[in-house]
């Protein structure tokens, strides 16, 4: 048992420790497939589940894919501070204990924005049983299941890339927006990519709406006709707060576990998406950016992001993942906005713009504004 355990952590730290390059990438060129067993890494937890494994690696789509998310990450925060004309984007690279880093960019005090955050994370090593239920939706694509196999208490190899953002305008009458995409493998060969965007104002301006929905129609129909129509009832049901009933803002995309065709497929559609960002988000930032707003505006606005605050703690699964994987707090939780607000049982009046919105984030079904 000493001699299994000694060549079990002699694997993992020989195959699994990779160096965090700042200029060129949080990967090697090349990785080789690693053996790592599939119990717990803790000595006193090891016990029948010694079986080893390979995982086979495809480094040319982990490299290609942190390479477009960082692309992506630079156009989107120069095109970001081109639209708000007095904030820049501070950068904090970070590396994680376990494996890999990330590249945190945030900006605060924006004459626009009053905290956008777009953070880039490359991170891999092996992560608890119940982070891996996190990191997809099991089933939702396909008979696939991810975590047939393993029990509460094993450990999963794993490798994710990921690129995700939330930005909070001072303004109410501009929405916040969010998105995430990124790509995942755990062992066996499995892999998936998962993502979306969405949009959440305090007022609605239905002709804002179409746009931003309209511009994701399009990035999803050059690629499949069935991704949009799918991806956004995803979306309505995934941003839904269930213990308000109530959706957190106005949807947009999401999917996950997506592999029913060549990575390369899935890539291109992603790459076209994340790309689609500031054409989808940024006009009606511009529309609005200088718009009059009253105290009680202002008040209605940090109501609604106490709720975005309230789905991102409880049900956001890139928040659950990252911290289930001893991710980096400050850049996980960098989508909460600086402020918010709660009262008790506060309703808007009947009949007021409060009260229209509320009734599309009751009633999402109501509404298509990509039609």
């Amino acid at each position: 048992l000493k001699f299994t355990m000694f060549m079990r952590s002699f694997l993992i730290a020989t195959t699994m420790t990779m160096v965090v390059n700042p200029v060129s990438g949080f990967l090697p060129s090349s990785l080789p497939s690693f053996r790592v067993s599939r119990s717990n890494l803790a000595p006193a937890a090891i016990s029948t589940r010694m079986v080893a494994v390979d995982v086979p690696v495809n480094a040319e789509m982990r490299t290609k894919m942190e390479k477009m998310l960082r692309d992506a990450q630079a156009y989107i925060c120069k095109s970001v501070e081109d639209c708000d004309g007095q904030g820049k984007f501070i950068e904090d690279p970070w590396a994680r204990e376990d494996g890999g880093g990330g590249l945190t960019r945030v900006m605060s005090g924006g004459k626009v924005w009053e905290k956008a955050g777009v953070n880039l994370a490359v991170v891999h090593g092996t992560m608890p049983f119940e982070a891996l239920n996190a990191a997809n939706d099991r089933l939702k694509f396909s008979n696939n299941d991810r975590a047939k196999g393993y029990a509460p208490g094993d450990r999963v190899p794993f490798f994710a890339c990921g690129l995700s953002s939330v930005m909070h305008p001072r303004n109410p009458h501009c929405p916040t927006m969010h998105f995430n995409y990124r790509y995942f493998e755990t062992e066996g060969g499995n892999w998936w990519f998962g993502g979306g965007q969405d949009i959440t104002p305090s007022y609605l301006v239905e002709e804002d709406m179409k746009h931003f929905h309209s511009t994701l129609k399009n990035v999803c129909d050059k690629h499949d006709k069935d991704f949009h129509p799918k991806f956004k009832a995803w979306a309505d049901e995934y941003y839904y707060i269930k213990h308000r009933g109530e959706t957190r803002g106005l949807g947009g995309i999401f999917f996950d576990d997506l592999n029913d065709r060549a990575p390369e497929k899935i890539f291109e559609f992603c790459k076209d998406a994340v790309m689609s960002v500031p054409d989808a988000y940024l006009p009606i930032i511009e529309k609005h950016k200088n718009d009059a707003f009253t105290a009680e505006e202002k008040e209605w606005q940090q109501l609604r992001r106490g709720r975005y605050a309230e789905f991102n703690l409880v049900y956001d699964r890139g928040t659950i993942f990252g911290l289930k994987t001893g991710g980096r707090t400050e850049s996980i939780l960098m989508s909460l906005p600086e402020t918010a607000r709660w009262e008790y049982c506060h309703q808007p009046a009947a009949g007021s713009p409060e009260a229209i919105i509320m009734d599309v984030f009751k009633n999402p079904s109501k509404y298509n504004f990509a039609a």
